[in-house]
């Protein structure tokens, strides 16, 4: 089993009902450009990105998890990805005005 130094999580759900929520296709698309990103990188650490279910976040989608550190980002766009990527995955920084605060 391979250990990650980082596993991104993308939410996937998607409601019925008409209220807000990460949406399958949207967060498929942010899956695809975290693999796209990493693919390029090259990096020599090992990463994961994967789509999820429910994190009970819906009122902040798209969300996007970063492990091991926990980081939750909220309203992510296919731009915040490059973002997230740069600053949180290659530097360790925490993009903090994505993050959500209290959940």
């Amino acid at each position: 089993m391979e250990i990650y130094q980082k596993h991104i999580f993308v939410c996937i759900n998607e409601r019925t009902d008409g209220r807000k929520s990460c949406g399958h296709d949207t967060g498929m698309a942010i899956v695809e450009r975290f693999k796209s990103l990493q693919a390029e990188a090259k990096l020599a650490i090992k990463i994961r990105a994967q789509k999820a279910g429910c994190f009970d976040t819906c009122g902040f989608g798209p969300v996007v998890v970063v492990y091991p550190e926990g980081i939750f980002y909220k309203n992510v766009t296919l731009a915040d990805v490059d973002t997230i990527f740069e600053s949180h995955i290659k530097n360790n920084q925490i993009v903090q005005n994505l993050v959500i605060n209290k959940l």
